[in-house]
C-alpha cells in the first residue's frame, strides 16, 4: 500500500474519530503529497525516497514555524504546529539517535580518508546517503563539523 493510500485511510479514521489534530496533520500530508506528484515531470507515483524527503520537510516546517510562535511567546500556535508535526513524523522511518549517528559518520570518515573540515562536503554527501530518512540534515552538519574537527 502507497503512502498516499495509507493517508487517505488513516484521514477517514480521523474523520470518523473526530480527531481534529491528526485530520489537521494527515491533511497537510496529503496537500503535500499531490503537490509533490503535480510537480514538472512526475507522471506516475512517487518513488519511496520522495515520500520520504516530503515528510522530512514538512517535519523541518513544523519545527521552524515551532520555534517562532515559540519566541514570540504563542503557545497556541506552537501546540498547532507539534501536533502536527508528532502525526507526520509516523509516517517517517525511525530517526537515529546521535551516538547511533556518530557511529556512521565516523565510518564513513574513515572510508573517504577526510580529515579536515575542509574535506566536509564528500562526508556529508556520503552521510546523507546512507542516513536517508533515519536522521535530519542538521543534525548530519553538525556531528560531520564536530568529528572532522
Amino acid at each position: 500500500m502507497s503512502l498516499e493510500q495509507k493517508i487517505n485511510q488513516d484521514i477517514k479514521a480521523a474523520m470518523i474519530a473526530k480527531n481534529n489534530s491528526r485530520l489537521r496533520g494527515l491533511r497537510a500530508i496529503k496537500a503535500a503529497i499531490l503537490l509533490a506528484k503535480t510537480e514538472k515531470g512526475h507522471t506516475e507515483d512517487l518513488t519511496e525516497d520522495t515520500e520520504i524527503k516530503v515528510l522530512q520537510k514538512l517535519v523541518k516546517q513544523r519545527k521552524e514555524s515551532g520555534e517562532i510562535y515559540q519566541a514570540q511567546n504563542r503557545g497556541d500556535l506552537y501546540q498547532i504546529e507539534f501536533e502536527e508535526q508528532q502525526v507526520i513524523e509516523e509516517y517517517l522511518p525511525k530517526q537515529l539517535d546521535r551516538a547511533a549517528i556518530e557511529a556512521v559518520i565516523t565510518q564513513i570518515i574513515a572510508e573517504t580518508g577526510a580529515s579536515s573540515v575542509k574535506e566536509m562536503g564528500k562526508v556529508m554527501g556520503a552521510a546523507n546517503q546512507k542516513l536517508a530518512g533515519q536522521a535530519d540534515g542538521r543534525t548530519i552538519s553538525e556531528v560531520v563539523k564536530s568529528l572532522l574537527t
